[in-house]
C-alpha cells in the first residue's frame, strides 16, 4: 500500500505493462492505456501513515465505548479488515461482503501468482459464525440482513464462473484476455482494467487440479485442461 501510495516507480510502472502482456493484452493501444494509468492509485487516496497499529484475526478494539472483533478477508485486498459487535450485532463488512455487486478479486503483478480468489472463497467462511440476522453495513450499497444468504450467493457466483472458464478451456486454451469474453458477455470493448480479475479465476483453477499452466514458454499467459 504504501508503495502505491507513494506512486513508487515500478509499481504500476512496466512491470504491470508486461503482466498484462502476458496475460493477452498485446495490442498497441492497450498497453498505452496501462501506461497511462501509472500511479493512478496513488491519486485517488490518502496518504499511508508512516506508522500504524496492526489489526489482526480475532483482535479486539474498543469503538464508541463497545468491543468490535477484527475479521481478516483476503483476495480483495492483501489484508482486509471487517469489525463484528457482538453487542449490537452489527457487521462492518467493508468490502468483503456487498449487498448487489460482487467484491472485486484480482491478480496484480507485485504478486503475480497469487490465488486471490481462492483466498477471498476462503475468508468468506470466517463469517459464517455470526447470526443470521446480523446487520451488515457495507462498504458500496444499503445495509442489509442476511448474511450468510450473500454469503452463499458469492460463493456460487464465483464457482458458475470458474466453472464457465473452465469449460472455455476445455475447448480451446486461453489467456485471461480470451477468458473475458466468455464471462463478461454483455461488456463492450474489453479493457485492459478487467486483466486482473479474470487472472484471479485462471489462478484458481489450478488450485483444484482442474487446469494446469500450458505452453509457458510458447504461449505465457494461456491454459489448457
Amino acid at each position: 500500500a504504501l508503495l502505491a501510495c507513494t506512486g513508487a516507480s515500478n509499481f504500476g510502472g512496466l512491470s504491470t505493462q508486461r503482466f498484462f502482456a502476458d496475460h493477452g493484452w498485446n495490442d498497441p493501444a492497450d498497453q498505452q492505456q496501462i501506461k497511462d494509468r501509472v500511479s493512478y492509485y496513488a491519486k485517488m487516496v490518502p496518504a499511508v501513515p508512516e506508522a500504524y497499529h496492526r489489526l489482526m484475526q480475532g483482535r479486539e478494539l474498543q469503538i464508541g465505548g463497545r468491543t468490535w472483533r477484527c475479521i481478516s478477508g483476503w483476495g480483495h485486498s492483501p489484508e482486509h479488515m471487517a469489525l463484528h459487535c457482538e453487542a449490537a450485532n452489527v457487521l462492518i463488512s467493508g468490502d468483503m461482503v456487498l449487498p448487489k455487486i460482487s467484491t472485486n478479486v484480482s491478480v496484480y503483478a507485485q504478486e503475480p501468482e497469487a490465488n486471490a480468489l481462492a483466498l477471498f472463497m476462503q475468508s468468506l467462511h470466517h463469517f459464517d459464525p455470526l447470526p443470521a440476522n446480523t446487520l451488515v453495513l457495507p462498504s458500496h450499497g444499503r445495509p442489509f440482513v442476511g448474511l450468510h444468504t450473500r454469503t452463499a450467493q458469492l460463493l456460487k457466483h464465483h464457482e458458475d464462473r470458474l466453472n464457465e472458464v473452465l469449460e472455455a478451456c476445455r475447448e480451446q486454451a486461453g489467456s485471461a484476455h480470451d477468458m473475458l469474453k466468455v464471462i463478461f458477455k454483455k461488456l463492450g470493448p474489453i479493457r485492459g482494467g478487467w486483466c486482473p480479475k479474470e487472472s484471479a479465476r485462471l489462478f484458481r483453477l489450478p488450485a483444484d487440479r482442474q487446469a494446469a499452466l500450458w505452453g509457458l514458454k510458447q504461449r505465457l499467459g494461456s491454459w489448457q485442461i
